[in-house]
């Protein structure tokens, strides 16, 4: 038979009792609007972080996205280009304008554009400075319809004069052809303002033009500057190869002669070797090249420089050393004629006959002894009429 114990059921019963009165308690607190509220809000709050629990990674990533967001938006604040702007347009307006414009106006007023004036308009674009060269004219015409092509090239020739001056630097600058458009009067203004220029610098100018080149020489004498002339010239090794010698066109009386000279003796062997028609060609050449010696040493060594074709001024002051006699004239006169007569088409064409070499060469150095004889008696005058 078995026995089978029996458990005190008091103990269920006190906890039974207990949770009914736990229960009752809390539906008596319920009964009271505040007690209900702050039960209520306990239970959003919980019910919340179950909710939040499950996302929470989502929630923390968020979270640290929107905090790096807030700190880049400060920064942003603190790196805005309003206030470079402003003193970026301050400073263009207090030093670069004023600076550049006057410098501007300076060369235009310099190379014969002077009634001219430019203005430098400023903007800036997220902190950089932009500034724009502004030609002051009327009715804000474009300057392309207004201006000449002369005037232009001079805005330009200054505008880079300009630039190179504020540089502060000595480096050397380049021209090619820098007068081209431009009439005489700028011509001048040009040449003495890059030979002003080249007491700073180097100055180096490529030009086909013998008038500017002449001018250039001058002014740099006026200038007291150093002045070293070449040319480029084509031969059997190619283009633009550099002889230190100037084109025939450039040379003095005296350079001319030594180039007749040389020129004799390519028409001496092409009448060695038989080869008459390129020495008729060459020797009619020398003729023309003569005459055109003849009328050099004539401004150059008879009237001793007082007026020469390609400068602009007349020397009066060397007038002192001038004389012209009646033989002067006769050996002038002959020595153009006997070129004239065969520096033409019709000695090609069969009508002149062309004189040998050694007539050439008697020519050439009839001119030479000439212009020897005439330089010493012009420094002999000089000194007599000085003293």
């Amino acid at each position: 038979m078995t026995t089978t114990v029996l458990i005190n059921p008091s103990v269920r019963f006190q906890a039974l009792a207990d949770k009914i009165n736990v229960e009752a308690e809390t539906l008596e607190k319920a009964s009271d609007e505040k007690e209900r509220a702050s039960l209520q809000k306990q239970f959003v709050e919980l019910d919340a972080r179950a909710r939040l629990s499950q996302v929470k990674g989502a929630v923390v990533l968020a979270v640290n996205r929107l905090g790096h967001q807030a700190k880049l938006n400060q920064c942003l604040s603190e790196i805005k280009t309003t206030a470079i702007s402003r003193k970026a347009s301050e400073l263009a307006e207090k030093v670069v304008s004023k600076e550049l414009a006057e410098a501007l106006n300076h060369e235009f007023k310099a190379l014969g554009v002077g009634t001219l004036r430019v203005s430098l308009q400023s903007r800036s674009d997220r902190g950089k400075a932009l500034h724009k060269l502004k030609l002051e004219l009327p009715q804000s015409r474009n300057p392309g319809d207004i201006l000449s092509e002369g005037e232009q090239r001079a805005i330009a020739i200054g505008s880079f004069l300009a630039e190179v001056g504020l540089s502060n630097g000595k480096g050397g600058i380049v021209f090619d052809d820098p007068v081209s458009s431009l009439d005489h009067r700028r011509r001048e203004r040009v040449a003495r303002r890059l030979a002003q220029e080249a007491a700073q610098r180097q100055v180096i100018v490529f030009t086909h033009d013998i008038y500017f080149l002449c001018l250039l020489a001058e002014e740099a004498k006026l200038a007291t500057v150093p002045i070293a002339t070449q040319s480029l010239t084509r031969r059997a090794e190619g283009f633009g190869v550099a002889d230190p010698e100037l084109p025939f066109e450039g040379k003095s009386t005296s350079k001319r002669i030594k180039a007749l000279r040389a020129q004799h003796q390519i028409t001496a062997k092409l009448h060695r070797d038989g080869e008459e028609q390129q020495y008729q060609r060459q020797t009619v050449d020398a003729y023309f090249r003569l005459r055109m010696t003849w009328e050099r040493a004539v401004e150059e060594v008879l009237l001793r420089e007082v007026i020469l074709r390609f400068r602009k001024g007349v020397e009066t002051q060397r007038l002192v050393g001038v004389v012209v006699e009646d033989s002067d004239y006769a050996e002038v006169y002959a020595g153009m004629t006997k070129c004239s007569n065969y520096a033409h088409d019709k000695a090609l064409l069969g009508g002149v006959a062309v004189p040998d070499p050694d007539e050439l060469l008697a020519d050439i150095t009839a001119l030479d002894a000439w212009r020897e004889r005439i330089e010493e008696r012009g420094k002999k005058t000089a000194q007599k009429r000085k003293a």
